[in-house]
C-alpha cells in the first residue's frame, strides 16, 4: 500500500461515522479519514469559493471533517502537499504543476517531488485586465513603453506569464521589456489584481472568475480586458514558448466585462502527492463523480467538475493522472488503453525531471554551492542536469 499524506493517515483505522450519512456514502464501503485538508489559492479566488461549495457535501455524505485552507503562496502550497504533507489535496493550475516539476523560477530550489492529478477542477479563463479609464486599448500598446505591469511574486507561473510571455506576445525582446515595462511586485493574488484599480499598476494578469474581479468591476471607473488576438499567430507562438500549458480561447465564464473577450484558458485541477494511497484517490474520484448532482449548484466552477468535462480535458492534458483515479475512470468507461500510453509517457517525463533535479541538488551540495533560485552557480548546475528534457506542453 502506498504511503498516505499525514492528513489522510489521521483517519486510518477509524470507523465510518454512520449517523446521518447518505446511502451513497454508506454504499462506498470505505473508511474515510477523520480529517481531510484541502489547500486552495487565497480567499478571493474562485478556487477557494468553489471548493467551499462542495466540501460541506463531502463532509455530510462521508462523515470526514473537511477543512479548506487558503494558501496564496503557490510554492508553500506545493511544499505543504508534497513535503510537509499537512494537506491532502491541492487546487492548482496544471501549468503551475509543470513549473513545480521543472523547477521554474522560485521552484528551482524547492524539493523536487512528484504529483498526480486527482480530478479536473475547472477550465479557468485568464487575461490581462486594466482600469476602465486606462490609456491602454490593446496589448500591443504595451510595446510603446512607460507601462507598469503587476508581477505576482507569489506564483512563479504568473511571474513567467507577465515578465516573459506577455512581452514576447507584443513583440518585445527581454532587453526591450526591461527598458519599456516596469514590473510591480505583488505578494498575493488579491493584491495582484486590485493593483490596477488602486492606481499602483496599469496591467494585471487575473482570472475573471475570481471574486476579487467582481469587486473590481464595481469600483469607480470599472475595469476592461485587453484581448489576445487569435489571428496573431506569431504572438501566440512566442507566448506559448514560455507558457506551453495555455490554451487560446474566448472567455465564457466570469465577470461581464470579460465575456466574449479573446484570451486564454489555464485548467485548474485537484492534485495529490504521487505517494497518495490508491484507495483514497479511487474513492475521492468516485465520490466527486457520483455526488456531482448534489453539489454542482453550489458554485459555477463546481459545475465544471463533471466526469464528461474531465474526459474532455484528458484529450489535451500532459500531466500524470493518479492510478486510483485511472482505476475509477476505467470502471465508468472514461479511460482507454490509448490513455495508458500518454499517461505512462507523462509519468516517465515527470520522473525524469524529478530525478534530474534531485541529482542537480545533490551535486550542488557536494560542491558547496548554495541551493537558492537566485544563485547563478546553482542554476547552472541544475541546467546541466536537466538539459535536453522535454517541457510539459498541452497535447493540442
Amino acid at each position: 500500500m502506498r504511503k498516505l499524506n499525514k492528513s489522510v493517515r489521521l483517519g486510518l483505522g477509524s470507523a465510518l461515522v454512520t449517523l446521518g450519512l447518505s446511502t451513497v456514502a454508506m454504499a462506498q464501503d470505505y473508511d474515510w479519514p477523520r480529517l481531510l485538508v484541502i489547500g486552495t489559492p487565497g480567499t478571493s479566488s474562485g478556487s477557494f469559493a468553489s471548493t467551499n461549495g462542495w466540501g460541506p457535501t463531502l463532509q455530510k455524505e462521508t462523515g470526514t471533517t473537511v477543512r479548506i485552507v487558503p494558501e496564496d503562496s503557490e510554492p508553500m502550497r506545493y511544499k505543504r502537499l508534497t513535503d510537509r504533507e499537512d494537506i491532502a489535496i491541492s487546487s492548482v493550475s496544471a501549468s503551475e504543476i509543470a513549473s513545480q516539476t521543472e523547477g521554474v523560477g522560485g521552484y528551482a530550489s524547492a524539493k523536487p517531488m512528484a504529483q498526480r492529478i486527482l480530478w479536473h477542477h475547472n477550465d479557468t479563463p485568464w487575461g490581462f485586465v486594466v482600469a476602465g479609464d486606462s490609456d491602454l486599448n490593446s496589448l500591443e500598446d504595451i510595446a510603446k513603453g512607460g507601462v507598469r505591469v503587476t508581477s505576482g511574486v507569489f506564483s512563479p507561473a504568473i511571474v513567467t506569464a507577465v515578465t516573459q510571455a506577455l512581452p514576447a506576445f507584443v513583440g518585445l525582446t527581454p532587453e526591450e521589456a526591461a527598458e519599456k515595462i516596469t514590473f510591480v511586485p505583488a505578494s498575493s493574488y488579491g493584491e495582484n489584481c486590485r493593483s490596477v484599480v488602486e492606481g499602483k499598476s496599469d496591467v494585471a494578469y487575473c482570472s475573471p472568475i475570481s471574486s476579487v474581479l467582481s469587486e473590481m468591476e464595481g469600483a469607480p471607473g470599472g475595469i476592461r480586458w485587453l484581448a489576445m488576438d487569435p489571428e496573431n499567430k506569431e504572438g501566440w507562438e512566442a507566448y506559448l514558448a514560455y507558457r506551453p500549458m495555455t490554451i487560446p480561447t474566448k472567455v465564457s465564464l466570469g465577470v461581464k466585462t470579460a465575456q466574449g473577450v479573446n484570451s486564454m484558458t489555464s485548467n485548474f485541477v485537484y492534485s495529490i502527492a504521487e505517494t497518495a494511497d490508491v484507495d483514497f484517490a479511487y474513492n475521492m474520484a468516485k465520490w466527486i463523480h457520483q455526488s456531482h448532482d448534489a453539489y454542482k449548484g453550489s458554485h459555477a466552477l463546481a459545475a465544471r467538475m463533471s466526469a464528461d468535462l474531465f474526459r474532455g480535458y484528458l484529450n489535451s492534458n500532459p500531466i500524470p493522472i493518479h492510478e486510483g483515479t485511472v482505476k475509477y475512470l476505467r470502471e465508468i468507461g472514461h479511460w482507454t488503453d490509448e490513455d495508458d500510453v500518454w499517461n505512462n509517457a507523462a509519468i516517465e517525463q515527470m520522473d525524469q525531471w524529478i530525478a534530474a533535479r534531485q541529482a542537480g541538488m545533490k551535486a550542488a551540495m557536494e560542491q558547496g554551492v548554495e541551493i537558492n533560485f537566485e544563485n547563478e552557480a546553482f542554476l547552472e548546475i541544475m541546467a546541466k542536469h536537466t538539459e535536453g528534457l522535454k517541457v510539459f506542453r498541452s497535447r493540442l
